[in-house]
This record gives C-alpha cells, structure tokens and sequence, in this order.
C-alpha cells in the first residue's frame, strides 16, 4: 500500500525582524521573501499532487499584511499577491499556532489562550477562513495540559515530535511514528501526529527524491497500516530553502521532482492533507506526549534546555509569570466588580498596551539565542510593569 506523506512547514519571523533586516541586511530580508514567494510559485500546475501544510506566526502574518511594510517590498516580492495565493486550499493547508510563537509551555497559562485568540483573528481574516484543523506549537513546545485548551479553540489535531511519544498500549515502533494517536488529559482528547525527527532532519538540510523515497519505503516496509510520514521543518531558514538558484532548493531539487516520480509511478508515495487521511483511516491506540520541544542544532528538544540554560534565560521566565499574575489580577474581575468598575476607556487602553507588551516579550526567539535577546523580552516586560505600577497607584490613591 503506498505511504502517505504530509509535509509541514513552520514560517516565523520575529517582530519587526523582517523591517530590520530589509534596512540593514537586505539580501538576507530578500532570501527570506523570496523563499516565501517560492512556494507557491513551484507549485502552480502541481494541484494533483502537491499537498503542504503550513504554520504561519501571527507577527509574520502581521508584517506581511501590514501595508507600510508591502510598500517598502513592492518589486521584491507582492506580499498581496503571496497571501492569496496562499489560500490555494487545494495545495496548502493553513495550521493553527500562537500569535508571538511562544513556547507555550514556558509562559503563564493564563496567557496562553490570547495567543491562540489573536492568531485565529488575523488568520480567518486573512484566509477567509473560520476553522482550522491542526495545531503546530511553536518549536513543538507541547505539554499534556495543553489539550483542553487546544480543543476550546476547536482544533482537532496537534503535531509532535517522535522524541517525545509513548505508547500507552502495545505498539510497534511503526505503529507509533506511523499513525495518528489519541492523548487524553483529564476530560479531554485530541489526535496527535507524529513528527519523523529523522526524516525531518534530512529534509532540514537537503536531500535527494530518490533517497527519500527508498528511505520510506524501508521505514514503512512492515506496516499493515496505511502509514502516515510527517516531516516537518522551518520553511524558510537555512540554505536548502533560501537558495535562489534555480535546481539547487527544496522545492526545485526535491519537491518537483518528488511529484515528477509519483506520477511516473516510480514512487509508492502520496502526498497527503493530515486532515484527509483522518477522514479516511482515523486515529488508532492511546499515546502519552512527554513533555518538550524539537530538536533545534545542538538541542535535542528535552527539557527546554536551548531556552532555558542560563540563568538570565530563567530569571525573564520567572519574570513572564510575575508580570503575567499581576496583569491578571487586572484583566480578571468578575462581572459584577467590572459593572462597579470606576475605570474608563484609557485605563482599558493601557491594560491592553500592557498585555500586548508581555505578549511579545513572550516570542520564542527572545530566549532562544542563549541571552542575545533577553533584553527585548526584558524591555517589553519593563513597559508592561511601568503601566501595571501607573494604574496600581492610581487605585491606591482612589
């Protein structure tokens, strides 16, 4: 029987990186737009087969729609043009994720649900959309008690990575990489699929059709199930999806000719929609997800180490959760105190500003450069406490 392979793709930039990089490192502002407009221009014509699954940040959807920033690009890349091409849903299929792409783990759990509200805001409106099926955590940053709030914003299916799954009932070592499971936390469920590190890492840094079919055919030799393979990997970093050279990137070495094979019949391989496979075969045996995130160059995703080795790291996470209960205590009055509530629109305008700032100080990539970045998450938490200390004073002299 053939394998089905889903492929994902994560899309992030940082906020404000892109307009950073476009004034003082424009070649590599322009790989990356130009690795974004390569996408769906290889696979024009490619309906029949292509299939890709996509993550896109909030902060990244936020610049490309932005249109100062569209302005700025005009003549490198239409970033109109991009974002409806995207919504080609018979080539791509649009993941959920967390606006700031935080590791949601690592932040406040009250804050977390805003996150998921704000992408789903900017998604459906960008999209024309109003369900998303799957849910790609930011760095595959997953724990268990994520699943009843996965399942409140209506997603049917969360993507893990292989290191961190364990069966809870008799498997095989296919069976578990290969099929879609079910997790349980508390009341809850919801379907998680499994994420080929191996596989994932050969597509990171390139890789031949041939080899990649051969390789699947050997892992999914003793199935007798129709296997599921996930890669997943950023879709825009590294030289293999930045090459401008045309036959020397993903999509002109690897992807086109993959299709090229299928059709040829010379590949027992589909390229498959997650959620179509779903409908077709469902999800098989009960699955624990240990805590953790994927591997990202020397991390091997176990214990958040790339985010949290240093002190400085630990101390703007501790930070996260301090500011985040004091704007809480803020944000989650009950009806009745709010219907006595004495503050006016400003006061609600510079809550918003607050939790705003710490939202942002909240993006992965604050923490992930060792403490390169800590003085930007460290910077926004700074604002955010200034207008927590302004309405503090002001309710004590009231």
């Amino acid at each position: 029987m053939p394998a089905h392979h889903a492929l994902v793709l994560n899309l992030h930039q940082p906020p404000g990186n892109l307009e950073h990089l476009l004034a003082d490192q424009t070649w590599e502002a322009k790989e990356i737009l130009f690795a974004l407009d390569r996408m769906p221009r290889s696979l024009w014509g490619q309906e029949d087969l292509a299939r890709v699954h996509l993550s896109l940040s909030g902060t990244l959807l936020e610049t490309l729609s932005s249109p100062d920033f569209q302005a700025r690009v005009y003549g490198i890349v239409d970033c109109g043009k991009l974002l409806w091409f995207l919504q080609n849903q018979q080539i791509f299929d649009i993941l959920g994720t967390g606006y700031y792409h935080p590791v949601l783990p690592l932040i406040p759990a009250a804050d977390r649900p805003e996150h998921l509200r704000r992408w789903q805001g900017i998604a459906r409106h960008l999209f024309w959309r109003a369900h998303f099926s799957g849910f790609w955590p930011p760095e595959m940053g997953f724990s268990m008690e994520l699943i009843p709030l996965l399942r409140r914003f209506g997603y049917r299916y969360v993507l893990v990575d292989s290191e961190h799954v364990e069966p809870l009932v008799p498997m095989s070592w296919q069976e578990l990489r290969y099929r879609p499971h079910i997790a349980r936390y508390g009341d809850e469920e919801i379907i998680v699929v499994v994420r080929d590190r191996e596989l994932s890492d050969a597509q990171e840094s390139g890789m031949d059709p041939g080899w990649f079919v051969h390789e699947i055919a050997e892992r999914t030799r003793w199935c007798d199930f129709p296997p599921l393979v996930t890669t997943a990997t950023d879709g825009e970093n590294g030289g293999w999806f930045r090459n401008v050279t045309d036959g020397a990137n993903y999509w002109s070495a690897f992807y086109r000719p993959l299709l090229d094979m299928i059709r040829a019949g010379k590949a027992n391989l589909r390229p498959s929609f997650i959620h179509a496979y779903l409908d077709t075969y469902g999800a098989h045996g009960e699955v624990q997800v240990a805590t953790g995130a994927w591997n990202t160059g020397w991390h091997h995703g176990k214990g958040f180490t790339q985010w949290t080795g240093s002190q400085t790291q630990r101390d703007v996470i501790a930070r996260y959760g301090k500011v985040s209960e004091r704007l809480h205590a803020w944000l989650d009055v009950s009806p009745a105190a709010r219907d006595a509530d004495t503050r006016d629109a400003d006061d609600s305008k510079r809550l918003d500003d607050a939790q705003w700032h710490l939202l942002r100080a909240e993006t992965s990539c604050n923490l992930f450069w060792g403490e390169a970045w800590c003085d930007r998450a460290a910077s926004d938490l700074d604002v955010a406490e200034q207008v927590l200390d302004q309405l503090d004073a002001e309710e004590h002299r009231l």
